[in-house]
């Protein structure tokens, strides 16, 4: 079975750090580009930051940019999302996605992607 499973997640003080992992199982994620998304309960899901193939590529939305960092080490089948003083609006269930692509481009658009994980919960506040 082609599965991503999404960790990382919990409850972080205004401020804080998280570092959330996704490890895919089934399939080798060299072939394939990787995007994580988040949705707020009555939000449409929204496109935080994705990452090519082999990392040459990396694209972050506005609301991030300069506080999350993608990254993903392919011999461990795993991507990465840091996240770096985090607000009150970061609050959200996070997912990984995945989609096959040619090397060295990716996209932060939801329906582009066709495996998803579970998704985890990012809870900021006091």
């Amino acid at each position: 079975q082609l599965q991503l499973v999404e960790s990382g997640g919990g409850l972080v003080q205004p401020g804080g750090s998280l570092r959330l992992s996704c490890v895919a199982s089934g399939f080798t994620l060299d072939y394939y580009a990787i995007g994580w998304f988040r949705q707020a309960p009555g939000k449409g899901r929204e496109g935080v930051s994705c990452i090519s193939r082999a990392g040459g590529s990396r694209n972050y939305a506005d609301s991030v940019k300069g506080r999350f960092t993608i990254s993903r080490d392919n011999a461990k089948n795993t991507v990465y999302l840091q996240m770096n003083r985090l607000n009150v609006e970061d609050s959200a269930v996070y997912y990984c996605a995945a989609r096959r692509a040619v090397q060295g481009v990716c996209v932060m658009t939801a329906t582009r992607y066709d495996y998803w994980g579970q998704g985890t919960q990012v809870t900021v506040s006091l």
